[in-house]
């Protein structure tokens, strides 16, 4: 059996076109993977999802949608897709732990991962003191320091942004040389609340029960370790789209994020879609991410009635 449409992942764009798909009973089937709900679950309070005065908690919010998707009909399958064929429809998927399945459309959420440092304290603490977005979770520092790590133009970016909070934001890179553009760089350096430390390498988050002490670094020159002192620490280096297991099938960029026809969420195959932080590499919140799930609901319903069509008068 085909299903009409299968979306793969269960961030904010796969449940919002879940909802929406669900409410004009094309019943499709949301595959989760091995962390429903995506990033936003590692994120403890949201306060910018609009609707929410007093915020939610990330893992509430996807708990919600995913209820909201069920009540409409929606059906939930727990696996990882290991590969897709793409080459006829209806299209298969090879799904860990379910086999094979097929359908006439697909929708692509599986967002983006965040890159991390990989150095000790730095998982156990996310949501406590760690994060990789500082559009999410900037507001929560006000008044306190803040250390940024990344020498790109997101880096720059995210501790300018961070000084609208902070009383100091501490930027950490391991190289004497920055991979921003002059212009960031320029922005950066003419701000008073930034202080630099190039040249040094993290080893390590340092934090009680009562939140971060601070950042672990060697200086490269003198071959030293110090500790930075901060309450926060915002990890800039950089996000992998989630794309590996579709085998190349699908157009992307050269940073693996999937190409959509301008204004719309259609890919380069036709019945496959792509929403949310899979094909976003500049906004990457929640709130643009749902948009671009509903967009690509009423993209592959206007599919689907498209083949009904042709099939009726074939």
């Amino acid at each position: 059996m085909a299903y009409k449409t299968i979306i793969i992942g269960t961030g904010p764009a796969g449940l919002t076109s879940a909802i929406y798909l669900a409410r004009a009973n094309m019943e499709p089937l949301v595959i989760e993977g091995w962390q429903p709900g995506g990033q936003l679950t590692t994120t403890t309070e949201v306060e910018n999802f609009p609707g929410f005065p007093d915020g939610i908690l990330g893992s509430e919010l996807m708990s919600n949608m995913r209820k909201q998707a069920q009540r409409f009909g929606a059906t939930f399958k727990t696996g990882s897709v290991k590969s897709v064929d793409f080459s006829n429809r209806p299209y298969t998927l090879d799904v860990e732990g379910l086999g094979q399945l097929q359908a006439e459309s697909i929708i692509i959420s599986t967002g983006a991962s965040a890159k991390y440092l990989g150095i000790p304290g730095e998982q156990d603490n996310i949501g406590r003191g760690v994060s990789t977005c500082a559009t999410c979770d900037g507001f929560f520092f006000r008044g306190k320091k803040i250390i940024v790590v990344g020498g790109g133009d997101s880096a720059m970016e995210e501790a300018v942004f961070l000084t609208r909070f902070a009383s100091e934001v501490r930027l950490v890179h391991r190289r004497e040389e920055l991979r921003a553009s002059k212009i960031m760089q320029d922005r950066a350096r003419q701000n008073d609340k930034i202080v630099w430390s190039l040249n040094r390498t993290p080893l390590e988050v340092a934090a009680t029960g009562m939140g971060l002490q601070g950042l672990k670094v060697r200086n490269n020159e003198t071959g030293e370790e110090e500790l930075l002192e901060t309450d926060g620490l915002f990890v800039t280096i950089g996000h992998t789209p989630n794309t590996g297991f579709l085998g190349g099938q699908v157009d992307t960029d050269e940073q693996g994020y999937i190409v959509v026809k301008p204004g719309t969420t259609e890919t380069n195959i036709p019945g496959v879609f792509a929403c949310g932080d899979v094909q976003d590499r500049q906004y990457r919140q929640a709130i643009t991410a749902a948009g671009s799930g509903c967009m690509a609901a009423l993209d592959c319903e206007r599919f689907l009635e498209s083949l009904a069509h042709e099939a009726v008068h074939a």
